[in-house]
């Protein structure tokens, strides 16, 4: 462990989050991890925010001119400037909820680790008549989870400014993008399985047993991401059941994300 605090960084724009997203957040950070950290929101509405958390602007994506579309803007995150921030950088989505020691994502080796987004959801059989986009979409890292240091990464952004028009057309999403820039550069790295889990696939009881029994954290986790459906806000509200798949009583999951 190091006294040099570690940055925790989120971002929040627009209106579908609230503060208590980044609150409630940053609050299980504090709870979570023991050594020296900042918690960082790059928002464009400080407004609500906790004491102690540091918000800052959004940081600019630098689109060329005539190119407004701001929906890949997390890669602004690669900036080799940003915000004159510098050191190891935990990035974390707003819609997940911490439910173990995060000590362990700041002591792995590496350049660059992420989730495999593969890792979150259950075998799609059917992708395989197409196995070298399905090659691919098995190496696509999963953006709710990522540690970097800042600034040594800027050939991501630089590649996406090169061409954006390209790089949306090419690639469904920005993590897909951001995935395979980093493959090129040998820096794809994936976070042990069960350290970030699905909150559906992972937590929810399969089928008819979800009927039988409650939803359970795994063993190991220590994250619990919201990937796809049942969004987060829904699943604590007793929401997002379908005919196939009952959310049952989360109440552990509640108390992760009140306190």
């Amino acid at each position: 462990m190091t006294d040099e605090p570690v940055l925790i960084l989120t971002m929040k724009w627009g209106t579908l989050y609230g503060a208590n997203y980044v609150n409630n957040l940053a609050r299980g950070v504090r709870r979570h991890l023991q050594r020296p950290h900042r918690f960082i929101c790059f928002t464009d509405d400080a407004t609500g925010l906790d004491d102690g958390i540091e918000a800052l602007p959004l940081p600019d994506l630098g689109l060329p001119e005539g190119h407004t579309d701001t929906r890949w803007r997390k890669l602004a995150l690669f900036r080799k400037d940003l915000a004159g921030l510098s050191g190891t950088a935990l990035f974390l989505d707003l819609d997940q909820v911490i439910s173990d020691d995060l000590e362990p994502f700041f002591d792995l080796d590496g350049p660059f680790f992420i989730i495999r987004d593969d890792d979150l959801f259950r075998p799609k059989p059917l992708r395989k008549v197409n196995p070298k986009r399905d090659a691919f979409l098995h190496s696509v890292g999963n953006s709710s989870v990522f540690r970097y240091e800042i600034g040594a990464h800027s050939y991501i952004l630089d590649a996406f400014l090169a061409d954006p028009a390209a790089a949306t057309a090419n690639y469904e999403i920005s993590q897909q993008f951001q995935s395979a820039q980093l493959a090129k550069h040998g820096h794809l790295t994936y976070w042990p399985k069960e350290w970030c889990v699905s909150f559906k696939n992972d937590c929810v009881p399969r089928g008819v047993k979800s009927y039988l029994s409650d939803p359970i954290l795994p063993k190991g986790a220590r994250i619990v991401v919201f990937a796809g459906s049942p969004k987060m806000e829904d699943a604590l509200n007793g929401k997002g059941s379908k005919w196939y798949r009952r959310i049952g009583d989360v109440a552990w999951l509640k108390a992760m994300w009140d306190t």
